[in-house]
């Protein structure tokens, strides 16, 4: 394994998952938030807008995050495995 190899499995391993991590409990955390204001205020127009926002955004937010994860896995599985 050379240098370049180990260098980019310790970035991804201590700083990328970390932060993809949190940054993907956050999307949920957004998702559900707009969940519960969809299901507390759906006698109200705008509630229901505002939830279904939330919720669209959340699920966006956690596509992008996981889109991002395979990318970088896929590089560090042909890049840096020779």
């Amino acid at each position: 394994m050379s240098y370049a190899s180990q260098l980019m499995e310790k970035i991804v391993v201590n700083i990328l998952d970390p932060i993809a991590y949190l940054l993907f409990a956050v999307a949920l955390f957004f998702f559900m938030w707009g969940l519960t204001v969809f299901i507390w205020k759906a006698d109200q127009d705008e509630g229901r807008t505002t939830g279904k926002r939330h919720m669209l955004w959340g699920i966006v937010g956690m596509f992008i995050i996981v889109s991002v994860q395979g990318i970088i896995y896929f590089i560090r599985a042909t890049v840096f495995s020779l």
